[in-house]
């Protein structure tokens, strides 16, 4: 049994709605093992100013294929976005009314300058998900963090609303932690105007993102399924301004995509065999429920190569990093090296020769063994006074040439893993 909110604005009247296996009714208060629920007051401050959206009842849409049709439809009528990009947040919307039913999601993030249509694509492709919270109005983010605890809906937020870094940086925890389920965001609490408690706040949810700029943090970048704005000249059938029937349109779909919710929570989970191995783990795990909702074979082979081409891009970046350079040395230490061990002191001495002018700092071999050790977790140990790579490295060496897009050549089994490395 599932249990939604209704909100009916014009009666000002708020209810529950109730589905089962073929039952959907509407109750004023449901008790539930000894408790009663009873649904938000239509006075509610939230409610009343629209910062988040209900469905005001449950409507049939027919087909799946039909209810994706009516999104898109609507998503195109007020957003000009790529066509794949466009139908990746049509299958999002419908994504998110059963998100609870997985335990990792991706977010939607639309990047570009002022005036590129970011608002735009907020307003609408957010006014059509599960319980859309619209955050870009708080002044601060503290109401955020409980907002989303007590609704558990999709939060709608411009990145570019928070100036403050203190602010910033509150953002980046819910985006961090809103992606996978179990990792609750604490904040200390004063409990009646006295001592402070830790408080865990849910963050878990769809998120629809829109930024300026990249995220400094390559992991949330990672999370985010993401669209530039503002590469063109606008379509001439975009209304400028949005109307009554935007609204009405919006609200009807949300009848529906109730509906949906109802009819298909039970049946969601992920399908292993829409898991594409070939990327990394992370970007897998991520696609993987979104993939999981997608029943066109040709929409899913758009998003199956948009993973593709972001798990190529993060190849790319990190073939311009430090560790990046740091490998291609050590590669080719191993490759001449006749089975000796490769010293930190000479990786330093040939790193200084190739990259001495891109760094204002002081190039130490304390420096560089730091990064093979921490960053690259690579281990060294010290033989006749130097500092070596230790030689069960081989196979790791192997899957971070890959990690960093770098040509490694293949490491074959013998017992002297030092002459693998080198070959």
């Amino acid at each position: 049994m599932l249990v939604e909110m209704l909100y009916r604005s014009e009666k000002r009247r708020t209810l529950l709605c109730v589905g089962k296996v073929g039952d959907i009714r509407e109750e004023k208060s449901l008790n539930v093992n000894g408790e009663t629920l009873v649904p938000y007051s239509p006075k509610n401050n939230l409610l009343a100013h629209e910062v988040v959206l209900f469905p005001s009842e449950g409507v049939d849409y027919g087909s799946t294929g039909e209810l994706v049709k009516e999104v898109q439809a609507f998503i195109h009528t007020y957003v000009d976005v790529s066509p794949l990009f466009e139908q990746i947040a049509s299958y999002y919307v419908l994504f998110s009314w059963v998100y609870d039913a997985f335990n990792e999601l991706p977010y939607l993030r639309v990047r570009g300058d002022t005036g590129s249509g970011k608002t735009r694509f907020l307003l609408t492709v957010g006014s059509l998900c599960y319980k859309p919270i619209f955050a870009s109005g708080a002044s601060t983010v503290s109401p955020i963090f409980r907002i989303l605890d007590a609704f558990r809906g999709t939060l709608i937020v411009d990145e570019g609303d928070f100036r403050f870094s203190d602010e910033k940086a509150d953002i980046v925890k819910i985006l961090n932690n809103g992606n996978a389920r179990g990792f609750p965001v604490l904040r200390s609490e004063s409990q009646n105007n006295k001592e402070f408690s830790p408080k865990a706040f849910t963050v878990f949810g769809p998120k629809i993102i829109a930024t300026r700029n990249y995220f400094q943090d390559r992991a949330l970048e990672s999370r985010c399924l993401t669209e530039e704005t503002g590469g063109g000249k606008l379509r001439d059938d975009i209304p400028l301004n949005l109307d009554g029937e935007w609204k009405l349109k919006s609200r009807e779909l949300r009848n529906k995509l109730l509906m949906f919710r109802f009819r298909n929570f039970g049946k969601c989970k992920i399908n292993p065999a829409l898991i594409d191995r070939s990327i990394e783990p992370r970007l897998a795990q991520l696609f993987g429920p979104l993939l999981s909702v997608i029943e066109n074979p040709i929409a899913r082979e758009g998003l199956l190569n948009l993973a593709r081409e972001y798990d190529r891009e993060l190849v790319v970046e990190r073939s311009a990093d430090t560790e990046a350079q740091i490998l291609e040395v050590i590669r080719d230490l191993l490759s001449k090296s006749d089975g000796s061990q490769v010293s930190v002191k000479e990786i330093t001495d040939l790193f200084i020769e190739r990259h001495t002018e891109d760094y204002d700092r002081k190039i130490t071999p304390k420096w560089i063994g730091g990064l093979i050790r921490r960053n690259l977790q690579l281990k060294t140990h010290k033989s006749h006074g130097v500092f070596v790579l230790s030689p069960n490295g081989a196979s790791k060496l192997d899957r971070l040439y890959e990690k960093y897009g770098i040509g490694g050549t293949e490491i074959a089994d013998s017992d002297n893993p030092i002459e693998d490395m080198a070959r």
